[in-house]
């Protein structure tokens, strides 16, 4: 496995875990569950980065694990988004990668590429599935309204191109990163573990930055063979 990943993508997964457990340790203590998810989510980039469809099975256990700790703090949005939207389609996404193998090799999932017509309707969908979600947020008084409703479009948006296979998804998710930084350092602020996610979520974004970079790479590669 070792000579699987390059030497940046093993220096990238080990600065995360580490970067993790040491968060986990100064704030939390406590919240083993988060620990797992976290380790589970990072490990899922490092495989979805190389367009692996095993980073696509880490990521369904690492969106219940991320619905149950949203439930804990009242993002109802949050939990519902990835219990009801991102761990669904990341069994799609699963399928999907599964069925299209780049020259037979299963390890590797054939980029795909979206059409404008379909850039179109993918937009008209997410905006209708935020509206949807918006009435659904305030009916359950979810916290912090405006970041976790924008959570919603990012995440749509983010599943989707994972679905289509496209390089996008990965800019998508880090678009994600950012609107969840800002809604855990909100609910930091009334309880410190909750800097542990944070850090969770700044590691996430590192990762899709360079998930983004690889893709375009296998993407420039599949292209040439």
């Amino acid at each position: 496995m070792k000579h699987y990943f390059t030497k940046t993508e093993i220096i990238l997964w080990s600065a995360s875990t580490a970067a993790i457990i040491l968060s986990f340790l100064l704030f939390d203590r406590e919240n083993h569950m988060t620990l797992a998810a976290s380790l589970i989510g990072v490990t899922s980039l490092i495989f979805n980065a190389k367009g692996n469809p095993f980073g696509q099975l880490l990521m369904v256990v690492f969106s219940i694990l991320y619905g149950i700790i949203s439930y804990t703090f009242r993002y109802y949005g949050e939990m519902i988004t990835y219990l009801g939207m991102t761990a669904p389609m990341a069994v799609f996404a699963l399928v999907s990668w599964l069925r299209n193998p780049f020259n037979g090799n299963k390890a590797e999932v054939a980029v795909d590429r979206l059409h404008r017509r379909e850039v179109y309707m993918m937009l008209l969908l997410s905006a209708a599935v935020t509206a949807l979600f918006y009435f659904i947020l305030v009916h359950f008084h979810t916290a912090n309204i405006l970041p976790s409703t924008l959570s919603v479009t990012t995440s749509f948006i983010a599943v989707y191109l994972t679905f289509r296979r496209s390089p996008y998804f990965a800019l998508a998710y880090a678009a994600n990163d950012i609107v969840l930084i800002a809604l855990w350092t909100l609910a930091s602020l009334e309880d410190i573990s909750y800097i542990s996610v944070i850090i969770c979520f700044i590691v996430f974004l590192v990762n899709d930055l360079y998930g983004f970079v690889n893709w375009r790479r296998m993407e420039k590669r599949q292209a040439e063979i």
